[in-house]
């Protein structure tokens, strides 16, 4: 088997033969099965080929997956950036004011950022686990106007790979329509790293959905949700929600600036109830 193999790893090395993913996935294959052979019989596999094992694991998952045309690779980009770019918000300590504080606990701060405008920030600890908020969230996601007042309607318009969506939210009336109907069109991405989990999102356009009549397009981001097991306590969950948001249309900036701190309170109470549930 052993020469066969290394037969077929020499064959890829040429250029010309190794574009040919056919041949590249079944050298993947082979390998994986004579590391396993090699690994039986010693009682524990050395180091080496449990890393060779894992990265032709890799390899194999990856000429499965589906190249990204420019335009995905576009909203990609601009999910990272978004996630980037929020971070660093979160990250600079510096200059946040207090806008609300919950008798729970809830807090809302706020700074004003140059180029961004005014950021909204919520800082609340859910008791549940980290897993089943970022289910709520992410996994039914579209599920969301049914326990959120102040959302509508979530539609996913398209999924690009694991981590990025497109999708479009329609936001409730506040009441007495102080704030009237919004609509967004937004790019998603999450990523989990250890035991952090970061949800982030921006503005933008997708030809399939033009504004709405009967709502003003409203733009969000950079926007973020930061997801961690509190310290000590892992079947609670420190949530950190990023705000920011132009409503868009002739309204008051102390008006906009009460609907939004109060929106992001409220949400923390839905969540939990949709989760005690």
């Amino acid at each position: 088997m052993l020469p066969a193999t290394s037969k077929l790893c020499a064959a890829i090395s040429y250029r010309h033969l190794r574009n040919m993913t056919g041949l590249r996935r079944q050298a993947a294959v082979a390998i994986s099965q004579e590391l396993s052979r090699l690994a039986s019989r010693s009682p524990g596999p050395s180091s080496w080929i449990h890393q060779v094992r894992r990265r032709s694991s890799l390899l194999s998952s990856r000429l499965e997956e589906k190249p990204f045309s420019e335009m995905e690779m576009s909203y990609i980009k601009q999910g990272e950036e978004a996630l980037q770019k929020s971070l660093r918000i979160l990250e600079d300590q510096d200059d946040w004011k207090t806008e609300t504080v919950a008798g729970n606990g809830d807090k809302v701060l706020s700074k004003v950022l140059p180029g961004v405008g005014k950021v909204f920030r919520l800082e609340v600890v859910v008791d549940q686990p980290l897993d089943a908020v970022y289910g709520e969230l992410v996994d039914n996601m579209e599920q969301m106007g049914d326990w959120n007042p102040s959302v509508k309607e979530v539609r996913i318009l398209e999924k690009i790979g694991k981590d990025t969506v497109i999708t479009h939210e329609k936001a409730a009336a506040t009441p007495g329509n102080i704030v009237g109907p919004r609509d967004f069109v937004s790019v998603r991405c999450s990523r989990r790293r250890g035991s952090t989990c970061v949800l982030a999102g921006t503005s933008t356009t997708y030809g399939a959905m033009p504004e709405q009549e009967g709502f003003i397009r409203a733009e969000n981001g950079p926007t973020c949700m930061v997801l961690r097991p509190l310290p000590g306590s892992p079947s609670q969950t420190r949530l950190t929600w990023l705000l920011s948001i132009d409503l868009k249309g002739w309204l008051p900036k102390t008006i906009i600036n009460q609907v939004l701190s109060q929106t992001q309170v409220d949400f923390a109470k839905h969540l939990r109830q949709r989760l005690a549930r």
